[in-house]
């Protein structure tokens, strides 16, 4: 028998109130953060929970793993761990108009008659998620990741107090998974963001963001402190015991889980088109953020007769709501200078709420977008975000213009180094020409060199580049290979934050320099065609470096062509071939790479990038755009070149195919349907090399 805070318990006593505790807490969970209707105050609440926990504290080997105390989280992940899901989690189609929809609906007919109900749902702006549960308890939860294998966030999801670790009543199956979004509400959004300011820190962009972030967190009991939510909207399988995917919803509400009330039942088009118009005035009401409708047919068997396509199922549709639209005023316009030395304009912007985040900055592109769209300080501009998510200005409220205002001039020189600034021909771009002397673009090429994709040296990265360059150690890629523990140790710099004025400091302690510098020795093992690609030749991006590397196979051989030789690379036309011709005739470079040469940098490629499997493809060109189910991007341009295939940026009437996945450019696919190149999908794409 044990002494108990309450008295002495033995252990059979302590488990049966273990039991009974965890079951009322349940409720009481359920009743508040699913059903928004509290049981008991919330000194009740918390006096049942602290006696809950004591017990558990005194019989540890009674603590189950779905009790209520877990949703307080306190497990650390290190790495999340790569789970491939049972059934694909494909995305939907997106439509922004009616006429799609009733293309969508014709499509329905023709497959299976005119005896169709649908259900119509909100389109959550949050995380995709699948929970697997087993025997009623919760097992894992997977976030879609490329929708083949997603994270495995399960420590974090269990202490979203609103997912039902242990199931309610009865009825399910042993093993299913159900699906849903992870979001923020918010009030949450809003608590997170004004502490973030107080501490000095930059606030989320917006809720998704945050709820992202979030579940990817370390530490399980942080991610507790942020009252994530949930809303669960689909059971995938085949042997589910229902008939329609209303009724499963209906019964996965029973067993706790939170269900939306907003869904409805639809018979006709009309129907649907009620319930759009209606969301896209109401949507600002509530309190999460959604970005658009969800069409589906009901009924599973009929479900099941549609099917899928490679990228989605042919059952369901998204709607997505127009961009939002905010008027505000232009305050300034600067002009910010890129790592190639590209001269963008900014508007600065009156802040202003727009589609979930304050706005205060919109891109003028350049300076023809600048003429056309002729705006002026003082001018009522009207914003709207590109897809969502870039804010750009769409055109001017001249009903609200001074008689003061005066026409922006671009300028003629560089705003950090004063050169004067040069337009090609045919280009709409200025340049300041300076590449060695202007400090963007000097800070703007080492980071490009240190990128992910390029050279990795992840260590760099949050503002260290810029502190080695003003404290004059690195001006170029090779100084980086010349830093030491000595000349990097107690470096700092004390900055004001952009968010409340208040002081911030980095500093270069002992752990952040031995990682910078095993990153820069790491760095040496990178292949020839990412070193190449990391030197930053202009037009000379991931894709051509590919090709440069498997064509010349070394950087001298590269560096010795002439243009006849470049432009017989597949890809290479005049404007690279010429922009590289000039690149290796500046001393300058040549001295650099040398430089890396002697640092150990592997300029010489040892074995080909891609192993030939086949001729399956050979003499055929392909346009890859997309997102894809089963491969990424990278992937399929392997297996064309694999097969004997030749990958092209850009399509034009010698094109032979039009590789297309989700979120495909529409101009792409009409381009390609002028042309007459042949679309195909990735299942098309593998029938053509099996």
């Amino acid at each position: 028998m044990v002494k108990s805070e309450n008295g002495y318990m033995d252990k059979s006593h302590a488990q049966d109130r273990i039991a009974a505790l965890s079951e009322e807490i349940r409720q009481h969970n359920h009743s508040y953060y699913v059903l928004s209707n509290p049981s008991i105050s919330d000194f009740e609440f918390d006096m049942l929970l602290e006696e809950l926990t004591r017990l558990e504290k005194e019989f540890p080997e009674l603590i189950e793993p779905e009790s209520p105390t877990q949703h307080v989280g306190g497990g650390i992940t290190r790495e999340f761990r790569q789970v491939q899901h049972k059934y694909p989690m494909l995305s939907l189609g997106n439509t922004y108009s009616e006429g799609d929809i009733r293309d969508f609906e014709d499509r329905i007919h023709k497959t299976i008659g005119d005896a169709v109900e649908y259900v119509c749902e909100l389109k959550f702006d949050g995380v995709a998620i699948g929970l697997t549960y087993r025997d009623g308890r919760l097992v894992q939860a997977v976030t879609r990741g490329d929708g083949i294998r997603g994270d495995d966030v399960t420590t974090n999801v269990r202490t979203i107090r609103s997912i039902p670790l242990k199931l309610h009543g009865s009825g399910f199956p042993g093993e299913f998974e159900i699906r849903g979004e992870i979001f923020l509400p918010h009030a949450s959004f809003e608590k997170m963001n004004e502490q973030k300011l107080e501490d000095g820190d930059e606030p989320f962009a917006n809720p998704r963001n945050a709820a992202s972030g979030t579940l990817k967190m370390q530490d399980s009991a942080e991610v507790s402190k942020r009252n994530l939510d949930g809303f669960f909207y689909y059971l995938p399988g085949n042997d589910l015991p229902f008939k329609t995917h209303y009724e499963c919803l209906v019964a996965a509400r029973s067993w706790g889980f939170k269900i939306s009330d907003y869904m409805v039942r639809c018979k006709t088009s009309e129907e649907i088109f009620d319930y759009l118009e209606t969301w896209d005035k109401a949507r600002h009401g509530l309190p999460f953020d959604i970005d658009g409708i969800v069409i589906k047919v009901n009924d599973l068997k009929q479900q099941e007769m549609l099917g899928y396509t490679a990228k989605s199922p042919r059952w369901a549709i998204s709607y997505k709501f127009k961009a939002e639209q905010a008027s505000t005023e232009l305050l300034s316009v600067a002009f910010q200078v890129g790592r190639t030395g590209a001269v963008t304009p900014v508007a600065n912007l009156r802040p202003v709420q727009l589609a979930g985040t304050v706005v205060k900055r919109a891109t003028l592109h350049n300076a023809d977008v600048m003429a056309t769209l002729d705006a002026r300080i003082g001018d009522m501009v009207f914003v709207e975000k590109g897809g969502e998510i870039i804010p750009k200005i769409t055109a001017v409220d001249l009903d609200c213009r001074s008689d003061q205002a005066a026409p922006l001039a671009f300028i003629s020189n560089c705003p950090e180094c004063g050169t004067a600034l040069v337009r090609a021909e045919g280009e709409s771009a200025w340049y300041c020409p300076n590449e060695d002397g202007c400090p963007p673009q000097i800070k703007g090429k080492l980071e490009h060199f240190i990128s992910r994709k390029a050279m990795n040296i992840d260590s760099l990265g949050e503002g260290k580049i810029e502190i080695l360059f003003d404290n004059g150690l690195v001006h170029n890629y090779a100084d980086l290979y010349d830093l030491t523990y000595d000349r990097l140790i107690g470096l700092e710099k004390t900055y004001e934050s952009t968010v409340n004025k208040k002081e911030k400091k980095i500093s270069f302690r002992e752990k952040t320099v031995d990682n910078i510098l095993n990153g820069i020795t790491a760095s040496k093992k990178v292949t020839f065609d990412r070193v190449l690609y990391a030197l930053g030749i202009r037009f000379v991006g991931e894709t051509v470096a590919k090709k440069l590397a498997s064509h010349f196979g070394s950087i001298d051989k590269l560096a010795a062509a002439d243009y006849n030789m470049l432009v017989e690379v597949e890809e290479i036309g005049d404007k690279i071939a010429q922009s590289i011709l000039a690149w290796f005739s500046v001393t300058r470079n040549v001295g650099l790479v040398e430089r890396l040469e002697a640092a150990g940098l592997s300029f010489t490629l040892d074995e080909p990038l891609v192993a030939r499997i086949s001729n399956k493809l050979a003499g055929l060109t392909f346009v890859v755009s997309g997102v894809f189910t089963h491969f990424s991007r990278d992937d399929l341009k392997k297996a064309i070149e694999a097969h004997g295939g030749k990958n092209i940026g850009s399509i034009s009437a010698k094109t032979s195919y039009l590789l297309a996945g989700e979120n495909m450019g529409p101009e792409k696919r009409k381009k390609a349907e002028k042309l007459g190149v042949l679309i195909i999908s990735e299942s098309g794409f593998l029938e053509l090399i099996r």
